[in-house]
């Protein structure tokens, strides 16, 4: 149900960050890491289920909005994938007709 505003003590912009604000260009990420650092904490951090699976499904529209400019590994069985940012060094390669995708 919607809330009048006044019925918060604070608001704040929202802002969504660029993968170069967020992402160290010289590593590769999970999804929970990158979620992490979304949320301002360090990519290591324990968290319990809930809100991990919380800040992994607020994620995911992000990649989605930045894959142009991300990077993925390709995952080998059951590896997580892992994402980075697109560098003029590391351009990625196309994805073979054969590929199992």
């Amino acid at each position: 149900m919607p809330e009048p505003k006044d019925a918060f003590e604070t608001l704040y912009p929202y802002r969504l960050y660029e993968p170069r604000e967020v992402l160290d260009p010289e590593m590769m990420y999970t999804v929970p890491e990158i979620a992490r650092l979304l949320q301002g904490l360090d990519s290591d951090v324990e968290l319990d289920a809930d809100t991990e699976e919380r800040v992994v499904a607020w994620t995911i529209p992000w990649l989605m909005v930045h894959a142009d400019e991300l990077v993925i590994n390709d995952p080998v069985g059951d590896e997580p994938g892992y994402f980075g940012v697109e560098s003029a060094d590391d351009e990625a390669e196309t994805i073979p007709d054969d590929a199992d995708v």
